[in-house]
C-alpha cells in the first residue's frame, strides 16, 4: 500500500517553515531514502512531481520531496509565489542548511522509522537543486548516492556584470517567472552570500570531491541550463555517470499543472534511469 504524508511542517532556515511529503510503500521494509530537491522558481508539488514520488515508492524508495523554506511559497499556499518577500530573501546558504535539516529530520521522524534504510540515504536534485545538491553530498558523510536531473555546473558565476551592477545600485534585481508573469525580487543578500562564500558554493570542486556513485542525467536541448553545465560536471568528477537524453528540454517536456495521464518519454526515460541507478 502507497502512503503519502502530506505537507508536514518542519522548522527551517532562521525559523521559516519548510514543508515535507513523504511517499512509501508501507510493507514494514527497511527502504532506501530519496531526498528531493526542486530547482530555482521550483516547488515540491509542481509538475509531475507527486507522480514520480508514486513511481519511486512502487519502486520500494521513501521518497522525501520538500519545498525550501525561502522558495516564496507559504504554508497556507505551497503552489503559489505569495511572499516575494522571502523568496527575495533566499540564498544558497539557506537552502544548504534545509537540506541538512531534512535529512536530519528524515532520520528520526518516527512515522516511517520502521520503512527506512538510514545506511541508503539518496540525493535527487533538479536544476539549481541539483547543485545544491552535490554541494551537500561532498559535506555530509550520510549520503550515500546522489542522481541530478539538468543540475547546473556553477553557481558562483552565473551572474552577468549588468545584473551585478544592478544589485550594486538598486540593492535588488527582479527576474520573471514565465508561467506567471510575476516579477520577483532577489535582493543584493543573494549576491553578497555569493561573494562571501566563493569556494564553499563551489560546485564543480564540491563534483570533484565526491567519492560515492554519482549519475548526471541531461537533456541535449535544455533551453534554461546548457548541456555543457553536465559535461563540465563529468569532467569534474571522472567516476560518475553522465546520460544525455537526446531532444530532451530542461524540464524533459513537462510543464505546470501537468494533467497528463501519462509521462512525456523523456520524464519517463530520467526516471527509469534513476531507478536503476539507485537499484545497484
Amino acid at each position: 500500500m502507497i502512503n503519502e504524508l502530506k505537507n508536514i511542517i518542519i522548522k527551517g532556515s532562521e525559523g521559516k517553515p519548510i514543508l515535507v511529503d513523504v511517499c512509501y510503500n508501507a510493507n514494514k521494509r527497511a527502504k532506501p531514502i530519496i531526498i528531493f530537491s526542486h530547482g530555482f522558481k521550483g516547488f515540491k508539488d509542481w509538475g509531475h512531481f507527486n507522480k514520480v514520488a508514486k513511481i519511486f515508492a512502487r519502486n520500494d524508495f521513501v521518497f522525501v520531496k520538500f519545498n525550501f523554506s525561502h522558495n516564496g511559497t507559504t504554508i497556507e499556499n505551497p503552489v503559489e509565489f505569495n511572499d516575494l518577500e522571502t523568496f527575495g530573501n533566499n540564498n544558497y546558504l539557506k537552502e544548504l542548511n534545509d537540506l541538512e535539516l531534512i535529512i536530519n529530520w528524515v532520520k528520526k521522524f518516527q512515522e516511517i522509522n520502521i520503512e527506512i534504510d538510514e545506511s541508503k540515504i539518496f540525493l535527487l536534485g533538479h536544476s539549481r537543486g541539483g547543485g545544491i545538491s552535490i554541494l551537500k553530498a561532498s559535506q555530509n558523510s550520510s549520503i550515500s548516492k546522489i542522481t541530478t536531473w539538468a543540475a547546473v555546473s556553477d553557481i558562483v558565476h552565473r551572474n552577468n556584470n549588468k545584473t551585478i551592477e544592478t544589485w550594486k545600485s538598486k540593492g535588488v534585481v527582479y527576474t520573471l517567472n514565465g508561467r506567471t508573469k510575476q516579477q520577483i525580487p532577489l535582493y543584493l543578500q543573494f549576491y553578497n552570500c555569493i561573494k562571501e562564500n566563493e569556494s564553499l558554493l563551489d560546485i564543480c570542486k564540491a563534483a570533484k570531491s565526491l567519492t560515492i556513485p554519482f549519475l548526471i542525467i541531461h537533456g541535449t536541448t535544455d533551453e534554461a541550463v546548457n548541456m555543457s553545465d553536465a559535461i563540465e560536471l563529468h569532467k569534474a568528477n571522472s567516476s560518475s555517470e553522465l546520460i544525455m537524453l537526446e531532444g530532451a528540454g530542461h524540464t524533459f517536456e513537462v510543464k505546470h499543472p501537468f494533467t497528463d495521464k501519462d509521462l512525456p518519454f523523456n520524464a519517463k526515460k530520467a526516471i527509469e534511469i534513476t531507478i536503476d541507478f539507485f537499484r545497484k
